[in-house]
């Protein structure tokens, strides 16, 4: 199945700011797991302090850690999310439309390729290419938070849809 672009909303649906929609949290690689009892509304705000920094970090809906996340990788300089749901049948991840060329390329895996690949790296192994994370890392972090507030993808980036 070819993948679906899902394009940027300019409105944004509001929200509760005080919501916790995630159940578990999993830092990658040594940061920490928490469960939804240990989920605070101070434990939200260092992450999203976090994020522009450097982090890799697993925001699930599942209290047991086990099916419906959203992965987030930035270094400062890109940021890429991916969700999966439905025990990896139903995959979303941002979308960098100004990469869109290099879709077919992904495919060689030459991963030594910066012009195809960003240096973030999916579970600590999996390069990101470009068109899958972003530089707008402000929208990166507002998407993270609605995710969090919400349990649903932010609607002001664009995502790729995958499904099996």
């Amino acid at each position: 199945m070819k993948p679906k672009i899902i394009p940027k909303q300019e409105i944004i649906p509001s929200y509760d700011a005080n919501a916790i929609a995630i159940k578990h949290i999993e830092y990658y690689p040594y940061g920490g797991t928490y469960s939804e009892d240990e989920i605070t509304p101070v434990l939200i705000s260092n992450i999203l302090k976090e994020i522009p920094d450097g982090i890799e970090i697993y925001l699930f809906l599942d209290p047991d850690g086990e099916d419906d996340w959203l992965e987030v990788n930035c270094d400062g300089e890109w940021i890429s999310l991916g969700f999966s749901g439905d025990s990896g049948q139903d995959y979303y991840c941002s979308y960098n439309p100004a990469f869109a060329d290099t879709a077919d390329q992904i495919d060689k895996a030459d991963f030594s390729d910066k012009s195809i690949y960003t240096d973030l790296e999916s579970g600590g192994q999996s390069p990101i290419p470009k068109i899958q994370a972003i530089t707008d890392i402000e929208a990166g972090v507002k998407a993270v938070e609605y995710f969090i507030r919400t349990g649903a993808l932010y609607p002001g980036i664009e995502w790729i849809h995958e499904c099996e």
